[in-house]
């Protein structure tokens, strides 16, 4: 069976990256946006990432421009925004698409794992995927799920 970590994913400088890199740490992986009216969960997430970072968690953001193209063009503007905004110090990886023809093919298997509301679609913007040590996704969130409302099951996989 696949898990995440068979998948690469592009960093913000456009190199590949293999999620192995990341294997036996539990995982919240977001799609994220900078000039969305949930950007500050930022905030939260990086908190978490603070609480929980030594203990093995690892949060990567996906930033995404799909939901009213509120994420810039240009990633080193994404990432400036977040670690000049909310001290984002967790990895952040090259622009994607979620949903559609092109979407990466990470979030298809996130999706097709634990599907949405109605459907497997992304809705909008910070919709959080948990994914154990394994590899394993073990939940999905909705988009206006705060990350302080996680830190149970984080610290249930921790």
């Amino acid at each position: 069976m696949k898990t995440v970590y068979d998948f690469t994913v592009k960093k913000t400088n456009g190199q590949e990256q293999s999620l192995t890199e990341y294997e036996g740490k539990p995982m919240l992986i977001v799609n994220t946006a900078s000039k969305c009216g949930l950007t500050p969960q930022f905030k939260g997430l990086q908190e978490m990432y603070d609480q929980y970072q030594e203990k093995g968690l690892e949060i990567l953001g996906f930033p995404c421009g799909q939901f009213n193209d509120q994420e810039f063009n240009d990633i080193d503007e994404t990432t400036q925004f977040c670690q000049m905004n909310y001290g984002v110090s967790f990895p952040m990886f090259a622009k994607i698409d979620v949903n559609g023809e092109n979407e990466d093919p990470l979030f298809t298997f996130l999706k097709d794992q634990k599907g949405g509301l109605l459907s497997k679609d992304i809705k909008w913007n910070f919709t959080k995927f948990l994914v154990d040590q394994n590899g394993k996704v073990v939940k999905r969130y909705a988009p206006t799920t705060e990350p302080s409302k996680i830190e149970k099951d984080i610290a249930n996989l921790l």
